[in-house]
């Protein structure tokens, strides 16, 4: 049987040997070079499954191997060792492209779960590509670059900062990232951060000691140790108050945890993903969100396109979503022309999550099998209202905030043609019968 064969690059040959006998221990052969230009010369001569390199060498950086190996495409997983601490060093690797980092001195178990983790690695991106497309739909450019960057990114353990509208599913590209990964068959573990008690925060992530504050009658395993080899996905990362915020920074950078009431840390191998609807930039600037920690969750940026800048692909959308609701019907319901056509010119404040709402009502009150424009009672875009805020979760639900859309927007068209209704309809682009129905729902008839 072929021994897996990596890459050794360091210039001290006390590190090289080292290196060189764990991996022998774990059947894994090994070729060692002393030098960047040594490194690549073997590079072009040997089919490696994995390349190991220190970040400091005699003619140049672990960095530039990295960047070469990018360059021709490769996609042998390469991890950097860094001095102790040099966290900086490590993120501009991982942002090249490295599959991780280690930090020296060398702890041999957190080597030994690296070198596991990108050997089980899957050379066929294309595959995946197919496999995440039939998960993650939409045909649309936008999607498919996501889609691909998907596949990259689940072979990495860089920590990945997923941004985008409620809605767009971010969760949904998290949870391929962790399937797409030698991670996979570890735990995903998803925590919104806005829904914990700021009390309880750190007992939650880090886990707690029997008897270490009132309450605590059991040890109790945090969310990072839930989460042990696999993926801890952070979603709503914003809502971290300032003093977990810390905690969190120190987990991530020193890859240990302390349970409360503990006096030791724990090693944890977990990869972190994060994301929120917010502008975390900007609250960086205002001060609300620590600059350090946005820097080592941000190490790459994913952000999902809201459903209004992909409508091609609402169709598929919403004829895999239609077929989900049908699946519980005694008959089949579809969309008319004149209903698919009403979804594509709509904003979609809510997005993906917005439109299974929709349909899910549409389906619901339908009286027969096809669904119309009128039965979708679509909510007013809020562009035709002026000076219409932003859609913020934390201040409405989408369903309050649409309807003061709509009820604004119907007002202003009523008092624009003397409250003729037939002539308000016209304006607003909605049927009489739809304008009469939104007139009752909201209290204006």
């Amino acid at each position: 049987m072929k021994h897996p064969l990596t890459l050794v690059v360091d210039d001290e040959p006390d590190i090289r040997e080292l290196l060189s006998i764990t991996l022998k221990r774990m059947n894994i052969d090994t070729l060692c070079a002393e030098n960047v230009d040594s490194a690549r010369q073997l590079l072009q001569q040997h089919p490696f499954d994995l390349c190991l390199t220190d970040m400091k060498l005699p003619d140049g950086n672990g960095l530039e191997l990295v960047e070469y190996l990018q360059s021709t495409g490769s996609t042998i997983p390469i991890a950097v060792i860094t001095a102790h601490g040099n966290m900086d060093t490590a993120i501009k690797a991982m942002k090249a492209g490295a599959f991780d980092f280690i930090s020296k001195p060398v702890d041999l178990p957190v080597l030994r779960q690296i070198v596991t983790k990108a050997l089980q690695l899957a050379p066929d991106a294309d595959t995946k590509e197919r496999r995440t497309r039939h998960i993650l739909l939409g045909e649309s450019e936008p999607m498919r670059q996501v889609r691909s960057k998907i596949d990259k990114l689940a072979r990495s353990q860089a920590p990945v900062y997923i941004s985008g509208e409620s809605g767009s599913g971010k969760e949904l590209v998290a949870r391929l990232i962790h399937q797409q990964s030698p991670r996979s068959d570890k735990p995903f573990v998803a925590v919104n951060c806005g829904a914990i008690p700021p009390e309880l925060m750190e007992s939650e992530f880090f886990g707690h000691k029997k008897g270490s504050f009132s309450g605590a009658i059991a040890d109790k395993k945090g969310l990072f140790q839930a989460a042990e080899g696999g993926t801890l996905f952070l979603d709503e990362v914003a809502d971290l108050p300032p003093s977990l915020q810390v905690k969190l920074l120190r987990a991530i950078q020193e890859k240990k945890v302390r349970a409360v009431g503990e006096q030791h840390e724990t090693p944890v191998d977990v990869r972190i993903l994060s994301a929120t609807h917010k502008d975390l930039n900007q609250l960086v600037q205002e001060g609300v969100f620590r600059q350090d920690l946005y820097y080592r969750i941000n190490v790459i940026d994913l952000n999902i396109p809201p459903l209004r800048e992909r409508g091609n692909d609402i169709a598929q959308l919403a004829e895999h979503i239609l077929a989900s609701l049908n699946s519980n019907n005694a008959f089949q319901v579809r969309l008319s022309q004149s209903a698919l056509t009403a979804l594509k010119h709509y904003h979609f404040p809510g997005n993906v999550r917005e439109l299974e709402n929709i349909l899910e009502r549409a389906v619901a009150l339908s009286d027969g099998k096809t669904i119309d424009a009128d039965d979708l009672n679509l909510p007013i875009n809020p562009e035709i209202v002026p000076d219409a805020p932003a859609f913020d979760p934390s201040k409405a639900s989408l369903e309050d905030y649409l309807e003061d859309i709509e009820r604004t927007a119907i007002t202003i068209a009523l008092e624009n043609n003397r409250w003729n209704k037939t002539a308000a309809a016209k304006e607003l682009g909605l049927s009489f019968r739809s304008l009469r129905y939104r007139l009752k729902k909201l209290g204006l008839d």
